[in-house]
């Protein structure tokens, strides 16, 4: 049974700092919550909508479609929803290559970025404090169930670039073409807010690389991190694979 507080409970996840209190957070859509499921994610309840069975195998409460709305973040519910556990972290590694994320904001970019990591065999992410948090709704719904794979930190990053012993390059605009350079497996990747970039106290710490731009009017000026994730996340492991690295 759906009870009022479970209800309030569940609504207030929706707020990083409701996530923080009880340590948990919420998952919609079979697919997600059954991959976290079989990771080995704690899950606290699930939910469904009358006429999903999807998840039958799992104990779960039918709820109405009037009720799902109710704890739902979504416009339209998938008719699936499950409250997990946060999961504890382990240990920054000490090498293998990284993406850094410095203030990005947008939640949907921050779960895209996340799953495109799980893509290429990306497995840690270390986020500036200040970036948005990893257990947003929106952030979640973007990942596909990639955080059960892909590890997230927020820490002081400028602390964090200073003492790594990776390799570091920076996204910027006026950095030396993406193309020709060789980014090594053991590096950190750092890629800066959707408005202003990677901070200025952090700029000094890597080597800046930018995407060329192909543009013959140069009315774009500059790209969605998350696509700019992509494209400098794929051309360092495509260099790799040259090398047989």
């Amino acid at each position: 049974m759906l009870t009022r507080n479970y209800i309030k409970l569940i609504k207030s996840l929706s707020r990083k700092k409701g996530r923080d209190t009880h340590g948990l957070f919420v998952v919609e859509g079979y697919k997600s919550i059954q991959e976290l499921y079989q990771s080995g994610l704690d899950c606290k309840s699930v939910f469904v909508t009358s006429g999903n069975h999807k998840l039958d195998h799992l104990e779960l409460t039918v709820v109405t479609e009037k009720e799902m709305k109710t704890i739902s973040n979504l416009t339209t519910p998938p008719g699936y929803l499950a409250v997990f556990e946060i999961p504890k972290q382990s240990a920054i590694p000490h090498d293998g290559g990284i993406i850094v994320l410095d203030g990005v904001k947008d939640p949907g970019n921050l779960g895209t970025i996340i799953r495109l990591a799980d893509w290429y065999g990306v497995s840690h992410i270390v986020c500036s404090r200040d970036t948005v948090d990893l257990f947003n709704p929106k952030c979640i719904q973007a990942t596909m169930s990639s955080i059960a794979r892909v590890q997230v930190y927020y820490r002081d990053i400028k602390e964090f670039l200073s003492e790594t012993q990776r390799s570091v390059y920076i996204a910027h605009m006026d950095g030396e073409s993406l193309y020709s350079t060789s980014i090594p497996e053991n590096a950190a990747i750092v890629m800066g807010s959707e408005s202003h970039g990677v901070s200025d106290s952090v700029k000094q710490l890597g080597t800046p690389v930018s995407i060329p731009s192909h543009s013959t009017h140069g009315a774009t000026e500059s790209l969605n991190v998350a696509i700019a994730a992509a494209i400098i996340t794929a051309h360092w492991k495509k260099s790799l694979s040259f090398t047989g690295k």
